[in-house]
C-alpha cells in the first residue's frame, strides 16, 4: 500500500465510508461534469477602462509594477527601459510562446535564451494566458511556450497580458481554460500570480524574493 492509499484510506475510516458508495460517487462525477461555479465578488463585476484600471490597482496593491503599452511590437523596447531603469542587465530567458517570439526583439540589445530556467537567470518574461481584474492576478498555464519555471526561478519575472484576456474574476478565468483545452487535455499546471514573492515569516518583516522572483512586471497590451 502507498502512502497516499494509507492516507486515504484513514480519512475513509474516520467519515464510515468505503469510498464505493453510489450516491457519493454520483455526486463527485456530477461535480466534475458540471464543473458549478463558487462565489464570484461584485468588486471585479466591471467592464472596459474601468476593468483595466481595477486590475492596475490591485497588481500595484500586491507590489507589483504595471505598464501599459499601445501594441505588441512596443513590449521589446518596454522590457529594454524595464531592464535598464533597475539597473539590471540586458538578458533575457522566454519560451516558445509565438506571441513573444513575433514581437521586434532585435529592435533591443536584449541577448535572448529560450526554453526553461535551471535557475542561473536574472530575467525572464512569460506571456499569460489571462488575468483577474478582482485580485491584480496573472494566470499561467504549463507547457513549452511559457515554461513554469520561468515563473519562479528568476529574480525578475516580466508577464506580459493583452488587455482582452483581462477578466472580471476566477470564475471566468477557469471556465475559458475549460473551453480552450476541453477534458483530457488541462495543462499540468495553472498557477496564479498576484505580485512578487514575499514573506514575512522573520519577525513579521515583509521580505521579497523569499520563495520565487523579488519583482514582477506586467506589462499590458491595449491592442
Amino acid at each position: 500500500m502507498s502512502a497516499r492509499d494509507d492516507i486515504l484510506g484513514t480519512i475513509r475510516r474516520s467519515l464510515g465510508v468505503s469510498g464505493k458508495e453510489t450516491i457519493r460517487r454520483q455526486i463527485v462525477a456530477d461535480r466534475l461534469e458540471r464543473a458549478p461555479k463558487g462565489v464570484i465578488p461584485a468588486r471585479g463585476q466591471l467592464s472596459g477602462n474601468a476593468l483595466l484600471a481595477l486590475f492596475k490597482v490591485q497588481a500595484e496593491a500586491a507590489l507589483a509594477t504595471v505598464t501599459e503599452v499601445a501594441s505588441a511590437a512596443d513590449v521589446p523596447q518596454s522590457i529594454a527601459h524595464f531592464l535598464r531603469d533597475h539597473n539590471l542587465p540586458a538578458t533575457l530567458r522566454m519560451g516558445d510562446d509565438p506571441r513573444l517570439r513575433a514581437m521586434p526583439w532585435s529592435e533591443t540589445t536584449l541577448a535572448i535564451d529560450h526554453g526553461p530556467s535551471g535557475g542561473q537567470d536574472l530575467n525572464a518574461v512569460s506571456h499569460a494566458y489571462g488575468a483577474v481584474a478582482e485580485t491584480g492576478s496573472a494566470v499561467m498555464v504549463s507547457g513549452s511556450e511559457n515554461p513554469s519555471t520561468l515563473n519562479f526561478l528568476p529574480d525578475n519575472h516580466i508577464v506580459v497580458i493583452a488587455a482582452k484576456d483581462i477578466a472580471r474574476d476566477y470564475e471566468s478565468v477557469w471556465t475559458k481554460i475549460r473551453f480552450t483545452f476541453g477534458k483530457g487535455g488541462m495543462p499540468r499546471t495553472v498557477n496564479w500570480i498576484t505580485g512578487p514573492s514575499r514573506s514575512g515569516d522573520i519577525e513579521q518583516t515583509m521580505l521579497l524574493g523569499a520563495h520565487g522572483p523579488r519583482r514582477l512586471h506586467v506589462i499590458v497590451v491595449k491592442a
